[in-house]
């Protein structure tokens, strides 16, 4: 009867082994450390990087303490580390391998980080620990309103400018177009011109609404841009201004941020470990640009023009680059279109050959300008370029194969990483609408340290509390418990691991609330095994009826509190969300513990023996104990 398969006990093990090896990482100490890497395909992350990182910190007099090569870079721990270390180690690695650049436009990205003493053998079982929030381990956090207004009136200055182009293109005779807001009104003198441009704008731009409105001769058609587009827009404007946060601030060499969308127009970004706000402000404010530039010279085509501007000779109109392979070009400085009319840049592979190739997408504005550009320079090379604080930086310069229009494709010797890489900084080029910040918080180090002090010490001794009433109130039962409580928040936290979770302060106020809620759930399959003692049951009987009376019991009050958490998840934002999945994950792990981990330790006590006189369970009182006899000689 109360007997376990060996295959239920199997489970037990395997799961105790893994809640072990996923739990066990969280313990090991983070120490400062270093993180040499790159965002340039051309730059090579090898054995060669990593001896020159070690000899120029043998050279800066700093103490290695650990030193390793991964596909992220080069990673450099410290003998007794601490952040005077740190700090000392960037600024000789900055010197050495930047020439003292730390805006993220040298060659690599020096990045102060913590790093965890996990042994490689758990490291190779993505055995790691979880990740802390800003709130526990500190840095900066910034609101930023983005700027729904300035994205649609950008747009209404592209659809005027496309406009005109448009009706130029078809020849229509109008009488100027004008802006108010988002709104474009054209004129017209003449009612079939007008239809002929209704009928052009329409087949052009499925985006706009189309109304015809004034009477002769004062015709007009007034254009609008859809609800639907408009929704569209401002998905899209926020997922660019994300990308192009992401890639900024990990050029600044901080790691793990937090970049995430609140509402319909804020984002949120959390920096854990930042310690200059001022800085991370000047670095998200930036508005860089992206073109499309001719290719006027490189070493096919107009040598000795090359070697005039790398004697200092540039021609007028023309810039001197080096793209991303390091090779000098020289291209024009009015670019052929901007970032503006970008709409989508996404990695993908050659139909026909199956190499990796990086397909673009742009407006109906940027693809007439484009058609035109390449038609007259075919086998022409066109660079794109990116621009920040002044500085140009050539992503790619391909050859032109073909005339492009609204759609074409980056290819040639290009490797995934590669075409990924061209894909984010094309798209990531330029911001898609203004942000501001609205709120700014910075919180220390010591802080964090101390709210995960706090929040350990109110887990563990909610845990020892609950286990002393819990053992007290039901003997042997009760140990049953708290070692079922025990399981609960390993396989918790080892399932939170696994997942690489973010663990904040509401985080660990759900792990504290889990202890509560998942020691209920067997205060009822004990109470339950009592009730059956006291009705007379055997107690075989009574620990089997117990565990399976109990549980539709248990079952409905965790559905009902787990839909809860459902809904919190749903609608909740940044640390309900958090709170919302500690809080799910506890109650699937409390529903594994309490019965079916509990039942195969009670079976494991009580199952083997065949002629079971009493359980420990604490004092069972039976309704007719005052009057026939004294209690004690009822009680276990």
């Amino acid at each position: 009867m109360n007997r376990y398969p060996l295959w239920k006990y199997a489970i037990m093990i395997v799961a105790l082994a893994i809640g072990l090896l996923y739990t066990v990482p969280n313990f090991f100490p983070q120490v400062p450390a270093v993180q040499v890497s790159t965002n340039k395909a051309a730059v090579k992350l090898d054995n060669a990087l990593l001896g020159r990182v070690e000899s120029t910190l043998k050279d800066a007099g700093v103490p290695i303490g650990y030193s390793a090569l991964d596909a992220n870079g080069v990673h450099i721990r410290f003998q007794g580390g601490d952040t005077v270390t740190q700090l000392k180690a960037k600024e000789a690695l900055l010197k050495a391998l930047n020439n003292g650049v730390a805006d993220g436009t040298g060659n690599y990205i020096i990045a102060l980080t913590n790093e965890s003493t996990v042994p490689k053998w758990m490291q190779s079982m993505n055995a790691l620990p979880m990740f802390l929030g800003l709130d526990l381990r500190g840095g900066v956090h910034f609101l930023m309103q983005v700027d729904m207004k300035g994205a649609l009136d950008r747009a209404a200055e592209r659809n005027m400018s496309d406009v005109r182009s448009l009706l130029r293109e078809k020849k229509v005779s109008y009488g100027g177009v004008s802006k108010a807001g988002d709104t474009l009104v054209v004129r017209f003198t003449d009612a079939g011109e007008r239809d002929k441009a209704q009928q052009a704008i329409a087949a052009a731009n499925n985006d706009l609404a189309i109304r015809e409105d004034g009477a002769a001769p004062e015709l007009r058609l007034v254009l609008t841009i859809k609800e639907e587009a408009k929704r569209k827009l401002a998905d899209s404007a926020i997922e660019q201004n994300q990308k192009v946060l992401n890639n900024r601030i990990n050029a600044l060499g901080l790691t793990e941020p937090i970049i995430q969308r609140q509402g319909a127009d804020r984002i949120v970004i959390q920096v854990p470990g930042a310690s200059d706000p001022a800085r991370l402000k000047d670095v998200i404010g930036r508005t860089g640009t992206l073109e499309f530039r001719h290719v006027e010279a490189h070493g096919g085509k107009n040598a000795s023009t090359l070697e005039a501007a790398k004697n200092g000779n540039v021609p007028f109109g023309m810039e001197l680059l080096v793209d991303r392979t390091g090779e000098q070009i020289v291209v024009r400085k009015q670019p052929i279109i901007t970032g503006e009319r970008i709409s989508s840049a996404e990695p993908a592979f050659d139909s026909q050959n199956n190499q990796p190739i990086v397909r673009v997408s742009t407006d109906s504005q940027g693809a007439r300008v484009l058609r035109e550009h390449t038609s007259q320079n075919v086998k022409e090379r066109m660079a794109i370029v990116l621009i920040e604080k002044g500085k140009a930086e050539v992503i790619t310069a391909p050859t032109t194969q073909s005339e492009l229009g609204a759609q074409f494709q980056i290819s040639g010797s290009m490797t995934v990483r590669e075409t990924s890489d061209i894909a984010l900084l094309i798209r990531s080029g330029s911001i898609a609408a203004p942000m501001e910040i609205i709120e700014e918080r910075t919180v220390g180090p010591s802080l964090g340290a101390e709210n995960i002090d706090r929040g350990f010490n109110s887990v563990k001794w909610g845990f020892v509390a609950l286990s002393i009433f819990i053992i007290a109130y039901y003997m042997v039962m009760g140990l049953v418990s708290a070692l079922a409580l025990a399981i609960n928040v390993l396989l918790l936290i080892a399932i939170l691991s696994m997942l690489q979770a973010t663990l904040t302060l509401p985080g660990i106020a759900a792990i504290a609330l889990t202890l509560g809620m998942a020691i209920d759930a067997n205060v009822l399959i004990n109470e339950r095994i009592r009730e059956e003692l006291r009705n007379g049951a055997k107690p075989q009987d009574a620990i089997a009826a117990g565990f399976d009376r109990a549980w539709a019991t248990i079952l409905d009050s965790n559905i009902t509190t787990l839909i809860a958490g459902i809904a919190l998840f749903a609608f909740g934002t940044g640390p309900v969300k958090g709170f919302a999945v500690v809080h799910c994950l506890g109650i699937l792990t409390s529903m594994f513990s309490a019965v079916f981990f509990a039942r195969g330790v009670v079976n494991l006590i009580y199952g083997a023996r065949k002629k079971l006189e009493k359980i420990s369970i604490g004092t069972v009182w039976r309704p007719d104990s005052v009057v026939t006899k004294p209690a004690a000689a009822d009680a276990n």
